[in-house]
């Protein structure tokens, strides 16, 4: 069975998702969405996808269509994902989920309603320094009870990770702040009363 999905966002990160699918079996993006209808065409054609569109509507009325993967902008994450839930399409989201809590909770609540995948990609689990914190986390070897991170940012534009100026702009905060949940991910929630050793 092949999987059809409707990717959202022909940027920098919608086309590294495009060169990750072509990779997998089983697994064709069937329409692509984007606000310049004229970008999203010629990344469109590069990769061999025929639905063009600038409305998730319209992609989402599609029957073919079993899963979007959204590479949109921050502030459009909740509103899409739920209404992917709401058309019965199963969906993966970009980092973070939401920029409101009341959003991403109400994502959840939709979520558990339709029974449907609804996951937010967390790529940096994949990266081996979060890997190796996490499982020595896992083992009970790291006892973190505070973390610290910077982040760096060398570019004084709003350019995204291809170079290209972005037409929105990106919630730092959020967006690095949830980079770091992967590591985290699977830990037992500090309980009252519960010492901590380390």
């Amino acid at each position: 069975m092949t999987i059809k999905v409707a990717l959202a966002g022909a940027g920098a990160f919608g086309i590294k998702h495009l060169d990750g699918i072509k990779n997998i079996k089983d697994v064709e993006v069937v329409s692509l969405i984007s606000r310049d209808l004229e970008k999203t065409k010629e990344v469109a054609d590069k990769y061999g996808i025929k639905h063009v569109t600038t409305d998730l509507a319209d992609s989402l009325k599609l029957k073919e269509v079993d899963a979007v993967i959204l590479c949109t902008p921050t502030q459009m994450h909740a509103a899409q994902t739920k209404a992917c839930l709401e058309a019965g399409k199963h969906v993966q989201v970009e980092i973070p989920l939401c920029d409101v809590l009341k959003e991403g909770e109400e994502v959840v609540a939709l979520q558990k309603k339709a029974g449907l995948v609804a996951m937010c990609g967390h790529t940096r689990r994949f990266n081996p320094s979060h890997q190796y914190v996490h499982k020595k986390i896992q083992a009970g070897e790291f006892n973190i009870q505070q973390m610290d991170v910077q982040t760096y940012f060398f570019r004084r534009t709003n350019m995204n990770a291809l170079g290209q100026a972005r037409s929105w702009t990106d919630h730092l905060l959020w967006h690095h702040a949830a980079h770091r949940g992967p590591v985290r991910l699977g830990r037992q929630p500090h309980r009252e009363g519960q010492r901590h050793q380390g």
